[in-house]
């Protein structure tokens, strides 16, 4: 054997070839902006953050604390969830929508993005037709676009859904499998749908045959009297997604689905494929901290009333330093507040000047389903994850980097 014969033989790549349906996946330009926006010189009003300084954190390393003192706390659990959790949440549910849930009806899941990836899973085939928002949560879109179904936008207004256009199609023959919502609060647009639509979308539901999906991560974030009343309140064909993310802490992980039993369970057997179970000890906490409902309902209203501050001087800034050169939204609950440029301006292409500046945001387009120049001129500015003095400046900043690029 000669020397060469030594030598390592030189690695290659192996081929891969990806499955088909990655092609019409879009990636989240939100999660590519967090990269951006993560500089210390940054003020980043492009994520959902909740606030760090709001999370209810003694309260956490309390729950903690006593959670581990259990062995159950580092064991792996059941695939739908602990059995506690699934009774809390079905009480917490049965109090929000006026109805009984059972716990056999909640399935417990890393967050409510992997209920929603779930259910996709368990209810579409490809090419199967949704609706959805226009413009849409993008992280329903990604679930939606991996599932392979074809996705069809509803505009929004003032209310909401334009659920009176969903029905002109419906009686045109469009027949969804599913119609997904962010009912309260919406992400991005911020805006609530009113109780009479919510209505006249659970009837149709009903009348032809298709799952509403409520995905409601905020609903409890109403800043002024009782949480918009649920569609689920409004009938049957509704299927929920909750998480303890942005009232609690999203590093817990804690979000959930309420469905018809023959789905949760259909759910549950995807789940298995996925991730066995969740976290045992997450699980543990976020029970103890619902259970809780003197403490949690104090809890949340600290919340919405740091948050309607919070709100309230983000606003106030953007109207003194834009005044008419914008149209905005008027937060009511929620996270996030919607900016559209009157002369046209282009977010994406302001982007780059305004990270120059020290602010970030998510430009309109992240949010097209078509992923067109729809909503070029539009931004969602998060509100929730500075107080009202870093809002202002964030706000200063975003005003300069205009005034620089117009100049």
């Amino acid at each position: 054997m000669t020397s060469t014969d030594l030598r390592p033989t030189p690695t290659r790549t192996p081929p891969v070839t990806l499955a088909s349906r990655l092609a019409a996946l879009r990636g989240s330009a939100i999660r590519d902006l967090l990269t951006l926006t993560a500089r210390d010189d940054v003020l980043s009003l492009a994520g959902g953050l909740p606030a760090a300084d709001l999370m209810p954190r003694e309260r956490i390393a309390a729950a903690a604390d006593r959670a581990l003192r259990s062995p159950a706390a580092v064991q792996y659990s059941e695939t739908a969830g602990l059995a506690h959790l699934r009774e809390v949440v079905a009480a917490h549910e049965s109090g929000r929508t006026g109805r009984p849930v059972a716990p056999g009806e909640v399935v417990v899941t890393s967050g409510s993005q992997q209920a929603l990836d779930l259910l996709a899973r368990a209810l579409l085939d490809p090419g199967d037709p949704v609706a959805v928002e226009d413009p849409v949560y993008v992280g329903a879109l990604q679930v939606l676009q991996a599932a392979g179904a074809a996705v069809h936008p509803l505009p929004l207004d003032a209310e909401g859904m334009r659920v009176d256009l969903l029905a002109e199609r419906l009686a045109a023959g469009f027949r969804p499998r599913l119609v997904h919502t962010v009912s309260s609060f919406h992400n991005p647009r911020g805006v609530t749908m009113s109780q009479e639509r919510r209505r006249a979308l659970a009837g149709l539901a009903e009348r032809y045959g298709f799952l509403v999906v409520e995905d409601d991560p905020y609903g409890l974030l109403s800043f002024d009297g009782a949480p918009p009343r649920p569609l689920a309140a409004h009938g049957e064909h509704v299927v929920r997604l909750g998480s303890a993310s942005k009232v609690l802490a999203p590093s817990l992980r804690v979000g959930w689905l309420v469905a018809p039993p023959v789905l949760a369970a259909a759910v549950e057997r995807l789940k298995q494929s996925t991730d066995l179970c969740g976290s045992s000890l997450t699980q543990m906490i976020t029970a103890e901290l619902l259970a809780d409902e003197p403490w949690f309902a104090a809890h949340v209203a600290g919340v919405r009333r740091e948050n309607r501050g919070r709100a309230a001087a983000l606003t106030a800034a953007v109207d003194a330093e834009f005044g008419s050169a914008v149209t905005r939204s008027t937060p009511t609950g929620g996270m996030f507040c919607w900016l559209e440029f009157a002369d046209g301006t282009d977010t994406a292409a302001l982007l780059p000047h305004a990270l120059e500046h020290g602010v970030g945001y998510v430009p309109g387009n992240a949010f097209a389903v078509d992923g067109g120049t729809g909503l070029r001129s539009a931004a969602r500015l998060c509100f929730a994850t500075y107080p009202p003095d870093l809002l202002t400046e964030a706000v200063r900043r975003l005003a300069r980097a205009s005034r620089r690029r117009d100049s």
